[in-house]
This record gives C-alpha cells, structure tokens and sequence, in this order.
C-alpha cells in the first residue's frame, strides 16, 4: 500500500469528478464513505455511506471491538442513523445493538454522526488539536459485502490540516479546496488502516527501503534521536526476518497526549499508532510493534482468522503473538545498541519479578492467559490475585526457549531461526498456524528433539517456570536481593460508567494521612488521566516521589498530594556466571547478539 501519496498536477484532472461529487462513484462500481470533520470542538464525525447496486433487503452493522482485546460496542457512540434513496426516506429497523436492517434498490445512502474524544492508539478522536482515526470505530460495514473495495472522502478539514496513513492515499488541488481521499480493497484493510489528520510533522527514516515514514503529533521531541532510534530498530528487525514484507511503512506517534507509563501501541499491517509521554519511551513501544509485522499481523494464529467483528474471538496464542512479540522487541534494543547487556539482564529480571509477584501465576497458564484477555477491561481482573500477563509470561517464556533450543543445538539454532521457519511456512505461504502447536512443531523441527514436556508444563499449563535452571545454561546466575519500592498505598478500580474509584485505603499509608479516602473518585492522576494499570505507572517511581490527585467526593472536589510510601521486597536479579562452561558462555554471547555458531562457520552475517 501507499502511504502519504501526493498526485501531480497531471493526474489531478482524472480524480476531479471524485471530489467535486463528494463521492458518488458510478454505479457497481465501489461503496463510498465521506466522513465531515466540521466543527472539530463538537467531537462528532458526520458520516455518509454510498453503497450501489442495492437489490431488496440491506443490512449495516457496527464493529463490537477492534484494537483492543474488548468488547467496547462503538454503536453506543452513533447518533441520527437515516437512509436514503435519492432525497426519498427509506425505513430503518434497528435489530440489535449493532446492527441496522434497510429496504433499497439501487444506490442507498445512509448518514449518522459517531461521537468519540479519546486519545491514544486504541481509540479515535476529534478535537480542535487534531484527528485520529481507526476507521472500525467510526464506519459501518455491510456484513455480505465486506470483500468489495472502499473509498474514502476526507471533508471539511480544518485548511491547516494534513492526512496521513497507510492505506492508498490521494491528495489533490480541486481549486481553492484540497481533497483527501482514501482507499482499500476492502473492509479489513480498511479497519486495519488508521488515519491521522492535523498539524503533524512527517519526515522519512533515512537508509531505509522501502520507504519507513514517521509522523508526529507533539511537543518535546527531537528529529534526529527519533530517526536514529527507529532506523536502528527497523534496520535490524528487517535483517533478522529477511526482509521486509511491506511497500511502504508509516509510524503515527502521539507524543505527550495524555499516555501514562510507558504509554502504548498497536500494530497494523503497515503501521503502527503510538501514544507516549515523552520521546524518551519511543524506542520500546516502538520496537515492539514493528516486530508485529511478522509475528501477528503475518504470522497470524487460525483462532484469530477470519476476523469477527460482532463477539469474542478467542485464542490460546496471544502469549506467543504478543509475548513473544515482547522478547523481540527487547532482542531488538539490545542487539541494536540502543540498550547494554545489563539493561537486558534487568528488564529479563523485572518480568520474572512481575510473573513472581502475582498469586495468579501459581494457577493461570499462558494459554489461559490468552483466552481471559476479553476480561481486561475489568479491572479487579487485572489484579494480581486474578491474572498473569500473557506479555509478560510469553516474553520470558521466549527467553527460556530461546536458551533451551541453542543448549540442544549447541548454539547451532535459535528462536530466530523459529520465527523465520514460521515467516517462510506461514506468512509467505498465506496460511495461519494452530496456535500453541504449529509453535511447538516448528520449535522441534529447528532443534530437532521433542518440546512436549516443555508446552505441556509451562504454556498449556501454570508449572513454575525453571528460570534459574535454563538461565544456568547461557552462563547467567539469578540473585536475590534487597530493594525498596514505591507503593501507592491506596487501590482503584473503574465503576460500570468507566469512573476511576477508590477501592481501599491501606491503614498507616502516607495517602490514608493525606486525607484520601474510599469511594472518592479520581479524575486526574498526577496532571494527567488517571491510568488503566497503575502498577505499571508506579514501576519508574520511587519512595518519596510526590503524587498529585484531584478528587471528587458528594461534598466538594479536592486537591490531594502526598509521597509515595515504600515496601521492602526480595527480587530477582541477574548476572554474568565468572565459573560458566565454555558452551554456557557461547549461549551468552548468542542470545545477545543474534549469532549462532552455525552462522559463524558459514560465514553469515550476524543477524
């Protein structure tokens, strides 16, 4: 696909006829959308739908979930649905939460508006700053006629505004007005293609081909450690694969709107959104979704395929899409030179600290971790008594099987050498894998010896993981040690209307002292919304460090600051063995470099 395409003043005349209408194409021929971002402040996306040769009955539905793991049913956002034949009503019977029944011959039209003002890469917006569209939460689809290509109408744009996006996009002068238009060959690609419009600055990854793009819409951020970080990741994901398995490739980051932690991403099959809160988390999240180009978007498990976008779709495999994805994204950094051995040996040990932290592992599986992921949007779910995170459990359950398979290869074949076996068997052969088995079967073919005892224990079911026992085996000692650790001393959970409340105050805690209390609801967390896991807000923090809220309680809403208090933990840590066997050192240097002994002796490059 195109991203970013401008026409020539040549080729302006063909497409005129396509703007000046607004965008009825002739008729069989292709199902138009103009979406009106009129009066930006309003929050409204004003959509039309042209769909021709139209026989009888019609039926539109809404997406349920997309981007998310979650049913989030964005019909609940739609205003005003009416359909047309010409300027003639046509009767519209609403069926179900997501669904719209019409009667219609020939080209019918259908209008509503869909409201949404939420930030971040799972989501849609449309605010005085900007627009950002994924355009499942915004457009109805036809369920019989998901496969016919789509065409796209961008109108009413603020005069100062751009579109950018990975779908086939055509920019062009129609006098004073300039026209944006979209295209797909169909629904899901069109869904799998979000779109930003506004003020962004776009700029093209040197040295990279094809073409790696990069659009930004933020303050605080610096050109040229953006394109060094992504050309070294995208350089060395690319090599690692064997290439790339795209035309053209766009990055959309929001940078400093409202991301908390480590902000977040999601993958598409020619781009990634990004939402983070400073230039400085752009590597990581970025490393990770890249690598989604093969493993999820192309390497894609059969519980995910075809796409439903009215219910769960479940899957035990997520700890290996996403994972998995998890371990790459870290090999990546590392490899790269964007991080030291001793970043890797800590971020390893953090997960492990998670996993060990968290009662649930003890009974939750990384399969069954995958299945629950339609849970997350409860959070009492995401507490430690209820859930492990498949991404946590699959990036160290990638690190493990990494190490195992080069100890029975003696350093020969790696992980690597598995994702491209599954690129070449799966991806480019247009076919999906069995979940957990087809990755086990590949992972016994590039080792050559049975990984049943290893699938069964420690991903079908919640065995403890045998870290410091497959650790040994690439020269590394796992430690314990002493540390302090910050703590909010109060716990939240979100009400059926997405309220952030007070669940429980801890008795003696620096934000008991402060006057907080249970049942307050908290609207903003440290200057910004209040985030969805607060565990992970609180990993880059520590004892001491001052918390602000803002409050709302039946009598007043209230300022509330105080330290964070602190809690003594015992966690892992992991160093270099001084005593390792020549074979463990080998694994060592392997695992962080991408190297096998086999590509050595070859005289490959290392990857």
């Amino acid at each position: 696909m195109a991203a970013n395409r401008v026409l020539s003043t040549g080729r302006v005349l063909c497409l005129c006829f396509f703007f000046a209408a607004f965008c009825v194409p002739p008729s069989g021929a292709t199902i138009s959308y103009q979406v009106s971002l009129t009066n930006p402040s309003q929050h409204l996306f004003h959509v039309t739908i042209n769909i021709p040769d139209v026989h009888g009955d019609l039926t539109l539905q809404m997406p349920a979930w997309n981007a998310l793991y979650e049913i989030r049913d964005f019909s609940s956002r739609i205003q005003r649905v009416a359909a047309f034949a010409g300027s003639h009503p046509l009767a519209i019977e609403k069926v179900d939460k997501l669904t719209w029944h019409i009667r219609g011959e020939g080209l019918v039209t259908v209008r509503y508006a869909i409201y949404w003002d939420s930030p971040g890469p799972f989501a849609s917006q449309l605010s005085e700053d900007h627009a950002f569209i994924n355009p499942a939460m915004v457009f109805m689809y036809l369920p019989e006629r998901r496969d016919e290509k789509i065409f796209l109408a961008l109108q009413d744009l603020p005069s100062n505004w751009n579109v950018t996006t990975a779908l086939d996009l055509s920019t062009f002068q129609s006098g004073p007005e300039t026209a944006h238009t979209v295209s797909a060959q169909n629904y899901d690609a069109f869904a799998d293609g979000p779109i930003e419009i506004g003020t962004f600055k776009l700029f093209r990854i040197p040295g990279t081909e094809p073409a790696i793009s990069v659009a930004i819409d933020g303050d605080g951020w610096n050109q040229a450690a953006a394109e060094n970080k992504l050309g070294k990741i995208c350089r060395y994901e690319i090599e690692l694969m064997g290439g790339a398995p795209f035309g053209r490739y766009l990055f959309i980051f929001h940078i400093g709107k409202g991301a908390q932690g480590a902000g977040g991403g999601m993958e598409h099959a020619n781009s990634t959104a990004i939402n983070i809160g400073s230039e400085s988390q752009l590597a990581g999240v970025s490393a990770h979704e890249f690598f989604h180009l093969w493993n999820v978007k192309r390497i894609r498990p059969a519980s995910l395929e075809p796409i439903d976008y009215t219910r769960e779709q479940y899957s035990r495999a997520l700890w290996f899409a996403e994972g998995v994805t998890s371990t790459y994204g870290r090999y990546a950094e590392l490899r790269s030179g964007l991080w030291s051995k001793q970043d890797f040996y800590a971020d390893l040990a953090q997960q492990m600290n998670e996993l060990e932290s968290r009662p649930a592992n003890k009974w939750q599986s990384a399969e069954q971790s995958s299945l629950d992921t339609w849970l997350d949007k409860y959070d009492y779910y995401n507490g430690p008594e209820f859930s492990v995170s498949y991404y946590t459990k699959g990036q160290v359950l990638g690190d493990l099987l990494d190490i195992l398979i080069r100890d029975r290869t003696n350093n020969a074949r790696s992980l690597d050498d598995v994702m491209r076996k599954m690129n070449e068997t799966f991806a480019k052969q247009g076919k999906t894998y069995r979940d957990s088995l087809d990755v086990r079967l590949t992972a016994e073919e590039i080792a050559g010896g049975s990984f049943e005892d290893f699938f069964q224990k420690y991903i079908a079911n919640a065995e403890p993981l045998p870290y410091a026992l497959v650790l040994a085996k690439a020269g590394l000692l796992l430690q314990r040690q002493k540390i302090v650790r910050a703590e909010l001393g109060f716990s939240m959970e979100r009400d059926a209307s997405g309220k952030s409340i007070v669940r429980a105050v801890v008795p003696g805690s620096t934000a008991e002292r402060s006057g907080l209390r249970a049942g307050d609801e908290v609207t903003n967390f440290d200057g910004e919304n209040v985030p969805r896991r607060a565990d992970r807000w609180l990993r880059n923090k520590n004892p001491g460090d001052l918390l602000k809220l803002r409050v709302l309680r039946p009598e007043k809403p209230l300022d509330i600051a105080f330290a964070l208090g602190g809690k003594s933990e015992s966690i892992f840590a992991i160093t270099e063995d001084p005593q390792a066997s020549a074979k463990a050192r080998a694994i060592r240097e392997g695992l962080l470099h991408g190297t096998t002994d086999a590509a050595k002796a070859a005289g490959a490059a290392p990857h």
